[in-house]
């Protein structure tokens, strides 16, 4: 069993990491309290969409989500990004639809390559806001994954979660999955739950990702997943923090999937694609932007929305009209 497992199953040895989770606690919460200390607050609204979990839990689509609503409500919005597994050749690092996954990453790759917006990445998240509102027309940043990058103030924080996995153990690393203890989720602005599960949450969003269509790579055709007329029986290939969510998701839409984890963020190779016996294969859209340009034919991609319960706008139209008091109208 994984260290991921043992954790989401309450494995009873985990115990006797307790001491170095307790350490960890402590210098994550020092660590903190110096980078608030001395935070750089932008001269334009920032919104942070992060968790307190490691692993994926829906942010992306969250972000994704977020840049098309303040698109419709006036707004020029720019995210900044650690930039997870890139390798930039300099930072701050602009990322277009036409950026290599190596030189940007995979998701601030999806974000540029499915918005047009402008997206930079850098470790120093501050130092991305500035280079981002430096580069041309930018009046609200989104920090995707930035909850626990104290350097950057921030004006409103969305926490999501997982709803089917929750918080594990409860425990903080290396004992459990969290960045940070549980009572952060009493300090976040909202907290957005992706998916059916157990885990609640007084006063959360519920979010469900929403199959939108199919896009064949090498042609760029989309179908709906009702008008399908391939192999039902599919390879199924997701590089993602919670690959089981997708595998679940094809299942739902009358697919029989052959799994194909792959860890979070991996890289992708010529013979991962080519699978036997010959089937389509279906990846998630994080996986590909990987192999965008080079994928054979019969490689699709299942893009996903997100889609929120009735009062998730109105509460983000009251938080905005609250920013146009501070910073004006946009």
């Amino acid at each position: 069993m994984s260290l991921e497992h043992s954790w989401y199953r309450g494995a009873g040895w985990l115990k006797l990491l307790r001491p170095v989770s307790l350490l960890f606690q402590f210098l994550s919460a020092r660590r903190r309290l110096s980078k608030t200390a001395a935070q750089w607050r932008a001269p334009v609204p920032v919104i942070v969409v992060g968790n307190i979990t490691v692993g994926g839990s829906g942010k992306t689509p969250v972000t994704l989500a977020l840049i098309e609503m303040l698109r419709e409500r006036g707004y020029r919005p720019g995210v900044v990004s650690r930039g997870y597994g890139a390798k930039a050749p300099y930072y701050p690092y602009p990322v277009t639809p036409e950026t290599s996954v190596a030189d940007g990453g995979d998701e601030p790759c999806l974000i540029a390559q499915r918005t047009g917006v402008p997206v930079f990445i850098d470790p120093d998240r501050p130092a991305g806001v500035r280079a981002l509102l430096e580069s041309g027309d930018c009046n609200i940043v989104i920090s995707d994954d930035g909850l626990q990058h104290y350097a950057l103030a921030r004006d409103v924080e969305i926490a999501v979660i997982d709803a089917g996995r929750g918080l594990g153990n409860g425990r903080c690393l290396p004992e459990g999955p969290l960045r940070e203890p549980p009572e952060r989720l009493l300090q976040v602005d909202r907290v957005i739950l992706n998916g059916a599960g157990a885990f609640a949450f007084n006063g959360a969003t519920q979010m469900r990702l929403k199959p939108a269509c199919l896009i064949e790579l090498a042609s760029g055709q989309k179908v709906s997943p009702d008008q399908w007329s391939e192999s039902r029986k599919v390879h199924a290939l997701a590089g993602i923090g919670h690959p089981a969510r997708f595998f679940d998701t094809l299942r739902a839409l009358g697919f029989d999937p052959i799994e194909h984890p792959l860890a979070d963020h991996a890289e992708l190779s010529h013979e991962q694609l080519r699978l036997s016996p010959a089937l389509p294969l279906i990846m998630t859209e994080k996986d590909a932007v990987k192999c965008r340009g080079w994928a054979p034919s019969g490689c699709w991609s299942l893009r996903v929305e997100a889609q929120f319960d009735n009062g998730f706008e109105s509460w983000l139209d009251s938080r905005l009209n609250s920013l146009k008091q501070k910073y004006g109208s946009p």
